[in-house]
């Protein structure tokens, strides 16, 4: 009941306040009160008007015009004369305004002992690292396996080969999908950039660590758990994708770990180091 009163005494405040009945007259029109609301509405948002019809370089008021009228002429020139190019020559000349400003601040403040400067280096996209170097092991496996002999093709360990590399281009197409969309999850993304890079590196050793700690985790959870139980345990916040494994998780996931892992194997046997940065480097 209580409520019912607040917004009774409300509507009636806002119809005393618009002016809308007095004494000679009892009632309202319900357009009345519309018209009143949206002439209140163009009068706080006048400013906004005035300020874009002046960067038009139209006159802000013509001659018995209203705020409405002005909002309309405004609407009819931003339809018929739209500013195509304006908001990318603003843009650019943010953009250079904040590079001389770094110039300048270079200029003046200079630069401190063992810093740095980095602000002309280009920016290297991970992703698209991470695609050439899959792809170009994959060709690497491709080439081998097509100069073997023959005879070797057409063997049962030829044909399982052969078909161990299509399976293993068909499980990492969703990884390249999701690499050069940029959706891949940042964890994922993290260890598989640190496994790009130990392989180039040829420390293969470290780069299995990687994988294993991407694939299985070092989480005292078992592979795969994601919830325990349906009530607020300590430690809960511990079970997230960093801790627990990603092998289990979903089976595209899974597909294009293992394909990364085969990538790993013919990448050493291919492009060989030491034995101590190797991994079962007698089983190859």
């Amino acid at each position: 009941m209580d409520i019912l009163k607040a917004e009774i005494a409300r509507k009636r405040k806002v119809i005393e306040e618009n002016n809308l009945v007095d004494d000679s007259k009892k009632f309202f029109k319900r357009s009345d009160l519309a018209q009143k609301e949206q002439e209140e509405y163009f009068r706080r948002c006048g400013y906004k008007v005035i300020r874009r019809l002046r960067e038009r370089g139209e006159p802000v008021r013509l001659f018995a015009e209203s705020d409405y009228d002005a909002f309309q002429r405004l609407r009819k020139i931003e339809i018929l004369t739209p500013e195509v190019n304006k908001g990318l020559r603003n843009d650019l000349k943010a953009a250079m305004d904040k590079i001389d400003q770094q110039y300048l601040n270079e200029i003046v403040g200079g630069t401190e002992p063992g810093e740095v400067d980095t602000q002309h280096d280009l920016k290297v996209h991970e992703e698209n690292t991470t695609i050439e170097e899959l792809e170009f092991l994959l060709g690497v496996w491709a080439k081998d396996l097509n100069s073997r002999e023959d005879h070797v093709k057409r063997s049962v360990q030829g044909k399982l080969a052969s078909a161990t590399h299509s399976q293993t281009e068909s499980y990492l197409k969703p990884l390249f999908r999701k690499l050069r969309k940029k959706s891949l999850p940042a964890d994922i993304k993290e260890s598989i950039t640190d496994i790009i890079k130990f392989m180039l590196e040829r420390e293969y050793v470290k780069a299995n660590d990687a994988y294993l700690q991407m694939a299985i985790g070092n989480a005292p959870w078992p592979i795969g758990v994601t919830m325990v139980g349906i009530h607020a345990r300590t430690g809960r916040e511990k079970i997230f994708s960093k801790h627990v494994a990603h092998v289990l998780n979903d089976e595209t996931q899974r597909k294009y770990i293992q394909g990364l892992k085969r990538l790993m194997t013919i990448c050493q046997k291919h492009f060989t180091t030491v034995p101590s940065k190797c991994v079962e480097y007698n089983a190859l």
